[in-house]
């Protein structure tokens, strides 16, 4: 199984809400398999200052062989790694959409997106099936009485595509943290679904999705809980639902997508590695 290495031209850049950027972009190849299933991770390479579009690591056979042939790119030229959620794929076509968090200048990812113009040139890495989970998302909703994802706005390109992908007759249920108001966007679903909002107002990063689920009424029977976003927040409301609430482990999903004043390029602290193993555990 080969991991795709492509260019992907910019195509269009859209503000769907102030502080999210959704970018169309063309690849020069790309996978009929791409685009037919929800939550679908890929990695974007950024240029590094000074070039005008990214050197990419050699395609290689292996689907875990790219990590080693990134790694051999010279340091002075190796492109900057940032995981996405597929958004998006056009159907019939190489085109893809991809939303970004506009947080400021201080990541290469925010800092591109918010000068990003049609003609712009990065680098993708993926999709691959290899990366999906053990047991599909629409599987375990399908024996669940009902479902939970909940996560903050990083997480919404991956939600929206689950939701998407949920049948009728599911009860589904959103709890998504965001700045404010300004940040809301519509989600489309055929299940029974019912979105609940979480605004910070300008505090900490985790902390309206955390108390939420310290003060709110969570359904009876047997639930499936999808969690992703700041790392810390993850973590505490995944102990939360099995220490407080009895949700059993293999019931929860959830990755850290981001680190609170840390990035992709900070070492892993012990709890992300405690984090890693038993999603590691999870899925043998």
């Amino acid at each position: 199984m080969t991991l795709p290495v492509t260019f992907v031209e910019v195509v269009a850049v859209d503000r769907i809400t102030p502080r999210t950027a959704r970018v169309t972009f063309e690849a020069a190849a790309l996978a009929d398999t791409v685009g037919t299933a929800p939550d679908q991770q890929l990695k974007l390479c950024f240029p590094r200052p000074g070039q005008s579009r990214p050197v990419l690591p050699a395609q290689q056979d292996d689907p875990m062989g790219w990590y080693q042939a990134y790694l051999a790119v010279p340091e002075a030229e190796r492109p900057l790694l940032r995981s996405f959620t597929l958004r998006r794929r056009y159907p019939g076509t190489r085109r893809i959409e991809v939303d970004f968090v506009l947080h400021g200048d201080a990541g290469p990812a925010a800092a591109w997106a918010l000068r990003a113009a049609p003609g712009d040139v990065l680098g993708l890495v993926g999709p691959s099936a290899l990366y999906a989970p053990p047991v599909p998302f629409a599987e375990a909703a399908a024996e669940a009485d009902w479902v939970l994802l909940a996560g903050d706005e990083t997480a919404l390109p991956a939600m929206a595509t689950l939701l998407e992908a949920l049948p009728e007759g599911v009860r589904a249920h959103a709890w998504i943290e965001v700045e404010d108001r300004a940040e809301r966007r519509q989600l489309r679903s055929r299940a029974e679904l019912e979105v609940r909002w979480l605004y910070r107002d300008g505090a900490a990063p985790g902390s309206a999705l955390t108390g939420a689920f310290r003060d709110g009424v969570l359904p009876g029977g047997r639930p499936f809980v999808w969690l992703a976003g700041e790392a810390g927040a993850v973590r505490a409301v995944r102990r939360h639902l099995v220490g407080e609430r009895g949700v059993p482990k293999e019931r929860i999903d959830f990755t850290g997508y981001w680190r609170h004043r840390l990035t992709q390029d900070d070492a892993p602290t012990a709890e992300d590695l405690a984090d890693a193993q038993e999603r590691l555990a999870a899925a043998s």
